[in-house]
């Protein structure tokens, strides 16, 4: 595919140029070639996966062949899919992303949902908080999913602030989300409390990060991955000081990496949260960690 003598004696159709970049990325080790080339080719051709596969004998023109290269080029480079497209789904929305965030993975979906299914019981309103945004792809669906809730989003990297507010504008959650600059509760004043606080904090301990595949380790923001030596040291924060931002009967949730359920549940449990539940993805894994501030005395609160 690289040579431009070759290429004029010989048309480039759909399947000819799906099955090259296969196995260019087969060889390359990366864990979905086919998938990546359709999603990358899907989107030079503004075709999606089905039509790819209806429309294989369609040749490529000049213009379209030269697009589909250049991303090929920066795949092969380890690039992560999601920033070379510039987009990746995500609730079944659409959120921009690139070098600023992290990329939103399937798994964070869940915390979504427990987030939801825990506060069911006062869903027409309420106020919720959204620790490390990032792409804000938690606080803007959340924002969508209960309109009548206030949030609050916050980030140390202003940069990535910057992606989140462009994607609550172009979902519309512009009016729906607070966005904050600033070390998590840092960026709040002393009397902010909320009904529900999430977090996907970054949780992969320090001396790991070097060992990640080189899509996550050359290209996302380091300081969004990095949870310290033991890659607890955001859940021993919030463990600390999520329980005095909580009304009594409040929902901390927060996504964890593997194996840190457990001990993360533990924290939660000596700072004095109830009701802790561990929640497992799709994968089986031990995903999502929640618990509820204790109630009032006197009071109840739901699950």
């Amino acid at each position: 595919m690289s040579n431009p003598a070759a290429d004029q004696l010989d048309e480039w159709t759909i399947g000819k140029v799906l099955r090259f970049a296969t196995e260019d990325f087969q060889k390359r080790r990366h864990p979905s070639p086919r998938l990546d080339a359709e999603l990358l080719l899907g989107d030079v051709l503004s075709l999606d996966r089905v039509q790819l596969l209806v429309q294989s004998t369609r040749v490529l023109e000049p213009g379209e062949l030269a697009r589909y290269r250049e991303s090929i080029r920066r795949r092969r480079g380890g690039e992560p899919v999601a920033y070379i497209l510039g987009y990746r789904e995500f609730y079944g929305r659409r959120f921009l992303v690139d070098q600023r965030v992290l990329v939103p993975r399937p798994e964070t979906e869940l915390l979504l949902e427990v987030a939801l299914r825990r506060t069911v019981h006062r869903h027409l309103s309420g106020r919720a908080l959204d620790l490390c945004t990032g792409s804000g792809c938690v606080a803007v669906t959340f924002s969508l999913e209960r309109r009548t809730w206030q949030v609050t989003a916050t980030d140390l990297s202003p940069d990535a602030l910057a992606v989140a507010r462009k994607n609550a504008e172009a979902l519309g959650a512009v009016w729906g989300v607070d966005f904050r600059n600033g070390d998590l509760f840092a960026a709040l004043p002393e009397t902010s409390r909320f009904e529900l606080i999430v977090s996907n904090p970054p949780y992969i301990p320090s001396d790991e990060i070097p060992t990640l595949m080189a899509d996550v380790r050359d290209f996302e923001p380091h300081v969004a991955l990095d949870g310290g030596p033991d890659g607890l040291a955001f859940y021993r924060r919030l463990a600390a000081e999520a329980p005095a931002r909580l009304v009594p009967g409040g929902v901390l949730a927060v996504e964890v990496g593997a194996g840190q359920a457990p001990e993360v549940a533990g924290l939660l449990r000596a700072a004095g949260m109830t009701d802790v539940e561990i929640d497992k993805d799709y994968a089986g894994h031990e995903r999502v960690v929640s618990a509820r501030r204790a109630p009032a005395a006197g009071g109840t609160a739901a699950r």
